[in-house]
């Protein structure tokens, strides 16, 4: 097989086999694995070739996502693979975690307090935002424990935010409780946070 290439925009680069497009790497790659043009490579080369390729592909995507953000490995994982096959993107991910660019725990940590102190959300609504970011069970109990979540503080802070002109309509302290309970915060601690509010002189 005959490999060519030819140059597209900025520093991409177009690779041939007998004529026919292949795949785009850059300059910058290909003069670490230089060919000559119309040079004769065999099967193996050539997949041993699109490996590399790739692999540099989802190291950039990997730089490119974590500047943007922080993530977890599931986070980058699952964006990686829906350009990279799993392999490749296991392989880019461990780069990241041997950089230390990938780390779970600060991650969690991070994103934990994020969700309870920017976010109001109850505990319940915490864990399933935890794990569908792919933390693990472990580490999301551990934070819990250790900030000592007050649902029924963040249930009364979310009420008198958002909920409390809502309290004096007909039928308002059902449809607040109703309210409240898809947010994930159970009826005792609802209950506890409107009692408050119903003792509070300034409400």
């Amino acid at each position: 097989m005959k490999l060519s290439y030819k140059s597209g925009r900025g520093n991409k680069l177009h690779l041939y086999l007998d004529g026919e497009y292949q795949i785009t790497t850059t300059t910058d790659f290909f003069a670490g694995h230089y060919y000559k043009e119309d040079s004769e490579i065999d099967e193996d080369e050539w997949l041993e070739l699109v490996e590399k390729i790739n692999y540099s592909k989802a190291v950039g995507k990997c730089y490119d996502l974590l500047s943007r953000r922080a993530h977890s490995v599931k986070e980058l994982r699952d964006k990686l693979i829906k350009s990279f096959d799993s392999d490749t993107a296991d392989k880019a991910i461990d780069l990241m975690l041997e950089y230390g660019y990938l780390n779970d725990e600060e991650y969690a940590k991070d994103l934990f307090f994020h969700l309870m102190n920017n976010k109001k959300m109850s505990e319940r609504f915490i864990i399933l935002e935890m794990n569908k970011r792919g933390i693990s069970n472990e580490i999301t109990q551990n934070l819990i424990c250790d900030a000592d979540i007050d649902n029924v503080g963040t249930a009364f802070d979310i009420i008198t935010s958002k909920y409390l002109n809502k309290l004096s309509e007909e039928g308002g302290r059902q449809k607040v409780i109703a309210a409240m309970s898809r947010k994930g915060f159970s009826y005792s601690d609802i209950n506890a946070a409107l009692e408050k509010i119903e003792n509070n002189d300034e409400f």
